[in-house]
């Protein structure tokens, strides 16, 4: 198993070893080696900030599925949209 660590330059961060299969870890090796990322910790920061953004638009959606029923998203409510946008209402 490959190990790398997420190591903190500022205040506020900490460090993490993850344990990964050499499959994984030269995956990761190959984004950073490809100029995606300017390192493994820059990497899985990404990979945690995109799950965080995937998971609260789950929330949302969940939210507005169980949510009542707006008003129907027809021509007359896009151009009643535009008339409160352009009157600044």
């Amino acid at each position: 198993m490959a190990i790398f660590a997420m190591t903190g330059y500022s205040v506020g961060m900490s460090t993490m070893n993850v344990s990964l299969p050499d499959e994984l870890k030269s995956y990761v090796d190959d984004q950073v080696g490809g100029g995606a990322y300017g390192s493994t910790s820059e990497y899985v920061r990404d990979l945690i900030r995109r799950d965080m953004d995937r998971q609260e638009l789950r929330r949302l959606l969940l939210a507005g599925a169980t949510s009542q029923v707006g008003p129907a998203a027809d021509d007359g409510y896009f151009a009643a949209l535009r008339d409160r946008i352009r009157s600044g209402a």
